[in-house]
């Protein structure tokens, strides 16, 4: 298939880029700077067109050609100075992106939403059937609106596959996301706290939009939860694949979701870069179970070892310079 990629530079999309490369699909990038593009790719640079995703005409260039579509791109901020920025781009992007495609009579459609657009901390699970979220921080809000867009689209009988990720970890991390960050954090401590986190790796991510595009399935939606690991969990796990001790932090889950009401109070002031708001609080210390078994069943998944993909996003934080090799511990050895 001819595949347009959007945020093909980010994490996401250049691993869903790589995979659809090697298994003999052509791709195009919809991106806002070529040079990062030709940096990250090499001699298997894709075709690239220059275009912010809300841009209808970069869109429709880009689309040309194509009869497939993967919309990874978003606007990831947690400043308040950005919400409306932030809110306005990820809701006109999707519906320009997704909108165009389905007014063109692509094949194929994979919307890439978030665990955020269905989350809801009173659930007792989320999965395919999860009404949409209840978030409410702008990004957050973006997600939900989107979700709503793209599901009334999937009822009309449109092309459209939708995935929600859980906290995507592995190598090769164009930039520093922030279940990265979150693991740089843990590096240095073991929190001990309520909660926990789901980890599924990029390259899981990848081969599953593959298989969305190559077999012939229905409009549904998959989540993708990879492994839950709940904090104490999480930092025994770093303690054995690193060899250094992590000193515990009892942490109670009231006082997180404060620390992360203060940030965001005083973020817009100060111009902190922490991976922590009140939202991001909420989730680590309220997670609600993503169930998987729709995306094993029908796409043939099987999601690699935990181990594996905290090992390997280690690895790429100490190629990358984002950590020290003492961080990295054992682990530096073998980077």
């Amino acid at each position: 298939m001819r595949v347009l990629i959007t945020g093909g530079t980010g994490f996401i999309g250049y691993h869903t880029a790589l995979e659809l490369l090697a298994n003999g699909h052509e791709v195009r990038l919809l991106v806002r700077d070529p040079g990062k593009a030709a940096r990250l790719f090499g001699k298997s640079t894709p075709d690239c067109v220059k275009g912010d995703i809300a841009d209808e005409a970069a869109m429709r260039k880009a689309l040309k050609g194509c009869n497939a579509l993967v919309h990874t791109a978003a606007m990831v901020s947690t400043d308040k100075n950005d919400a409306e920025l932030v809110y306005r781009t990820n809701v006109d992007g999707t519906r320009n992106a997704i909108g165009q495609g389905v007014e063109r009579g692509l094949d194929k459609i994979i919307h890439v939403s978030s665990v955020t657009a269905i989350f809801d901390r009173k659930a007792r699970r989320l999965d395919e059937n999860s009404p949409p979220g209840t978030a409410e921080d702008a990004y957050g809000r973006s997600k939900v609106a989107s979700e709503k867009y793209v599901r009334a689209l999937q009822e009309k009988g449109a092309p459209v596959q939708v995935t929600y990720p859980a906290s995507v970890i592995g190598p090769d991390d164009p930039g520093l996301t922030e279940p990265h960050a979150g693991l740089m954090a843990f590096l240095y401590m073991r929190a001990i706290m309520p909660g926990g986190n789901q980890y599924v790796d990029v390259r899981d991510v990848a081969f599953a939009h593959r298989q969305l595009l190559e077999l012939d399935l229905e409009p549904g939606r998959y989540p993708l939860g990879g492994h839950f690991l709940s904090w104490p969990q999480l930092g025994k796990r770093l303690q054995k694949l690193t060899g250094r001790y992590l000193p515990p932090v009892l942490v109670a889950g009231s006082a997180m979701r404060m620390l992360g009401r203060v940030i965001d109070a005083v973020q817009p002031v100060l111009n902190l870069d922490v991976p922590l708001s009140h939202e991001a609080s909420v989730y680590a210390t309220q997670w609600v179970k993503m169930d998987s078994s729709k995306a094993e069943r029908e796409l043939g998944l099987t999601f690699r070892p935990v181990d594996e993909s905290l090992a390997d996003a280690i690895r790429g934080l100490l190629d990358a310079g984002h950590i020290s090799g003492r961080l990295a511990g054992r682990l530096a050895d073998r980077a």
